[in-house]
Order: C-alpha cells, then sequence, then structure tokens
C-alpha cells in the first residue's frame, strides 16, 4: 500500500551496491538498490511511529511517494536510539539486531538451513524485489519472495505445498502507518480444491472461482493511453509438489503490484508517471454484488448483468421475501419454487444446466471421476442439490486429473461470470419439476449423460429415414419433422 513515511533525514549516508556480503552490515540511513534501480532495501519509520521506531523493508527506488512492498520486521520495530543493523553472517544467515555494544538482541533472522558454512555468501537485491541469500556456487538458500507481507509482485508465488497443506497468505498492515499485520488476509483455502479468499479475520470477504485447470489467462488490459495498454496475465502452476498462482506483465508495462489493503480490498496497482499516483487497474470485492454470500443462499450474482452486476435467484427459486429483495436486502436469498421429494421427486425432475457460472462454497471434492461418473454421484445420492466438473488434463500431467464438485443442502456465494470466462464451471442444479417449455433448461441424468454421442447418432439415422419418407410422397410429415430437427 502507498504510506507514508520517514527515511531518517533520509537522504542516505550513502547508496550502495545491491547486495550485502559478510562483515559490512547495513545501518540506518544506507540502502541497498537493485542493479536495475528499481527497488532499494532499508530502513524507514512509519509514520505512525515517528522517527524514532524503524522496520527493514524493500520498496520502489524510483516511485517519489514512497511504497513499501516488503516488511521484515513487522511486529517488532527496532530503535534509532541505538544501532540496528541487518548483517549476513557465514551461515548465510540475515540477521537483524538492535542495541549497543554487546547488548544486541536479535530481532528478526532467516534462519537459512544451508549444508555448511562459508566465508563467501551474498545477500542481492534483485530488480524483481526479490531479496536472495546465495551461497557461492549461486544456489539460492532463502528469498523474500517466499515471504510475501500484504504485496504479490510480479514473478512471486502464491503457493500451496502438496504434502503438508501449507499455504502462502498476503497479510494486510494494521493501518496506513502501520505494518504491523493488520486484519484482512488473502491467500488459497487449505481444505478445499484451489480457490482463493480474501479474509476479514476468519470470515470471507470474497472467494475466486474453484480452478477450473487453466494454465494462464489474461484477467485485465488497461488502457495507459491511445497508443499502449498494460495486459496481465494470470497462470496456475502444478508442479507435483506444489500448486502456485503468479502473474506476470506485458512489456514496458508501468510498475505493477497486487496488494491487500488496510481497509480490506485486494487492489491490482500500476503507477502512472506522467500523473505520479498509483492507478487501481483491479478491486476486489468490485461491487457489492460479488462479497462473499452477498445475494444469500441460493441466489447468485448475475456479473454479466448490466449496467451493474445484481443478484439473482437461480432457476428453479423464488426470493425467500419478495419485499425485501425489491427493496435491495438479498441476505435471506431465494427458496425452491417446488420442493425436492427426495429422489423420487416426480415426473420432471432431473437437473438444469447452468453455463457460465461460479460454482457455489461448501461443497465436496469427489476424486477419480470422469463427467459421466460426476453426475452419477449426484444422481444416486438425495442429499445431493447440484455438481460441477472439470478436466484438469491440460493443467498437469500427473496425479488424478479430474474435479468433481457436489453440493448438499443451501448454495452459497454463486455467481455468474458468462461462458467466455475460463474461470467459469457448467453448474448441473437438481430440481423438482423442470419446465422444458422454457426452452433453455435440459433435461438429463447420469445415462442421458454418458448417451450423449449415441443421441447424435439417432438424430442422423431419423434424418435419413425422414429424406425417403419425403421420397415416398410423405412430404407434410417429413418437412415439419426436419423443421423441428434443426
Amino acid at each position: 500500500m502507498s504510506v507514508t513515511v520517514l527515511i531518517l533525514a533520509f537522504l542516505p549516508l550513502r547508496a550502495s551496491d545491491d547486495r550485502l556480503v559478510p562483515g559490512k552490515p547495513l545501518v540506518p540511513g544506507a540502502t541497498i538498490v537493485s542493479d536495475g534501480g528499481d527497488f532499494a532495501l532499508g530502513f524507514f519509520a512509519p509514520s505512525s511511529s515517528g522517527p524514532a521506531n524503524l522496520h527493514l523493508g524493500i520498496w520502489y527506488n524510483g516511485v517519489p511517494e514512497l511504497t513499501v512492498v516488503w516488511v521484515a520486521n513487522r511486529e517488532t520495530p527496532v530503535t534509532n536510539s541505538t544501532t540496528p543493523k541487518l548483517s549476513l553472517t557465514n551461515t548465510s544467515d540475515l540477521v537483524l539486531s538492535d542495541g549497543n555494544g554487546s547488548d544486541h538482541i536479535v530481532v528478526w533472522t532467516t534462519r537459512v538451513k544451508a549444508a555448511s558454512s562459508s566465508s563467501s555468501p551474498t545477500a542481492v537485491l534483485m530488480n524483481t524485489g526479490n531479496l536472495v541469500v546465495r551461497s557461492p556456487n549461486g544456489t539460492t538458500l532463502w528469498q523474500s519472495f517466499d515471504h510475501p507481507t500484504d504485496t504479490l509482485l510480479p514473478g512471486m508465488k502464491m503457493a500451496l505445498k502438496h504434502g503438508t497443506r501449507d499455504g502462502e497468505r498476503l497479510v494486510s498492515w494494521k493501518g496506513a502507518g502501520n505494518p504491523s499485520p493488520g486484519n484482512f488476509s488473502y491467500g488459497t483455502d487449505m481444505d478445499t480444491f484451489p480457490q482463493v479468499f480474501l479474509w476479514e479475520g476468519t470470515r470471507p470477504v470474497y472467494r475466486g472461482p474453484p480452478w477450473t485447470g487453466y494454465r494462464v489467462k489474461s484477467d485485465y488490459q488497461y488502457q495507459t493511453s491511445s497508443t499502449s495498454s498494460i495486459i496481465i496475465y494470470l497462470a496456475v502452476v502444478n508442479d507435483g509438489n506444489q500448486s502456485y498462482t503468479t502473474f506476470t506483465v506485458s512489456d514496458g508495462a508501468w510498475l505493477t503490484r497486487c496488494v491487500v489493503t488496510y481497509t480490506g480490498e485486494l487492489q491490482i496497482q500500476s503507477w502512472n508517471a506522467s500523473s505520479s499516483a498509483w492507478a487501481v487497474l483491479g478491486k476486489w470485492p468490485p461491487y457489492p454484488c460479488v462479497s462473499y454470500g452477498y445475494c444469500g443462499p441460493n441466489g447468485y450474482c448475475d456479473e454479466t448483468a448490466r449496467p451493474l452486476p445484481t443478484c439473482k435467484c437461480l432457476d428453479g427459486f423464488v426470493p425467500a421475501s419478495t419485499r425485501d429483495w425489491t427493496g435491495g436486502r438479498f441476505s435471506e436469498g431465494c427458496r425452491r419454487k417446488e420442493p425436492l421429494r427426495g429422489c423420487t421427486a416426480g415426473a420432471g425432475a432431473g437437473f438444469v444446466s447452468l453455463p457460465g457460472m461460479k460454482p457455489a462454497d461448501g461443497f465436496v471434492l469427489v476424486a477419480n471421476r470422469t463427467l459421466e461418473g460426476c453426475a452419477a454421484e449426484c444422481d444416486r445420492n438425495c442429499s445431493c442439490v447440484a455438481y460441477a466438473y472439470a478436466n484438469l488434463s491440460s493443467a498437469t500431467s500427473r496425479g488424478d486429473m479430474t474435479r468433481c464438485l457436489v453440493w448438499a443442502g443451501e448454495l452459497v456465494d454463486t455467481g455468474k461470470l458468462g461462458a467466455s470466462s475460463p474461470a467459469s464451471d457448467t453448474l448441473y442444479l437438481r430440481l423438482a419439476r423442470l419446465d422444458v417449455a422454457a426452452g433453455k433448461k435440459t433435461k438429463h441424468n447420469a445415462v442421458r449423460i454418458a448417451l450423449t454421442a449415441i443421441g447424435s447418432s439417432v438424430v442422423i439415422i431419423m434424418c435419413i429415414f425422414l429424406a425417403w419418407l419425403k421420397f415416398s410422397g410423405n412430404t407434410r410429415w417429413s418437412t415439419s419433422c426436419c423443421q423441428k430437427a434443426k
């Protein structure tokens, strides 16, 4: 986030090169600057604490509005009245200490687990904003990109380790001038299939859709002038040991970052040099409709609606309270027009397919299922109210390449993204009675899904038969049936 800070008087006493070596610590008033000049590492004083308390951080070097992207000692500031310093030890540890003489106290350290001590490790600030500790042979022993604070920079990874289910989060500052961990965080949910959340404490504020298997998608294109624009590419990678998301920007783009603000928004910002300000290219939640659970149970936010996204009821549902719904209060959500009665709802029962959807939260992931198997899983379970399926084979080459999601009970935090969105799913919703006259609904079950290809062949055979009828003189039936078939 952009914050007002003091840099200790703070023209640097000296401008060092891009690295730190044993025996030459970094002290207040000095900075390490990346080789390309984009980032600096040093001590700064948040505006809320005054110049007496300092934090060690990385910021944009060429941006006049000082913007910190990483902080080492978020909860424990050091004191300018003593002699704080950042040192690189021969055991390849970065150590931030505070105090005078022999009374130095370790405030923060990397705790690098190097194979053996070395007389010549280096800590290099890359022009990507990544602080990297390297062994003499160039092996990376530690990097700040693996320990994000509130900011995700291009090339950083938000990782989820498969074996430990350990994931990373961005955590907001506590206030505009307070880098202590705040109330808002952004990261991957550990208990379900990869989907990202913005939380306030433990309460979800915004939820992204479950991953559909795409590797890269271009999410945002921001026109910076009549002749140039910024394109931001989001990638999801599965390398077997971990899954992670990362983003890159188009060549020549402005300095760009993703940040969780202390006010509770996830923002994509780019520095506009001509206006000397951070331009917000995107933010989440962008409007109330997509906030977590805003449309209530069995309601959904239609993000394709114009001029503004709005709450609607899923097919087969109506507002639980018409008065609240028309008054713009959606928390009670929607109720079924006709209740389900177990698996024997009578004639007309089945599933309706809703393409272009953001599936609801609270699903159960069923492993190793085909589309037909996923449909059958829900069809034979009387408590299952919906399912969604995705084939992830285009995204990973090992392990289970299917994603079958099933739901029981109410559907919460559903949305409509549009069929063109690579993050959207087709949601198959169980209804007690299908209105086939509406034209957009399709009655089906697991058996019908499995026989789709056979059904296409039957249509072809029928057309051949109808053509034979035509030449046999029965033109009235052949013409009308062919028109229906088309």
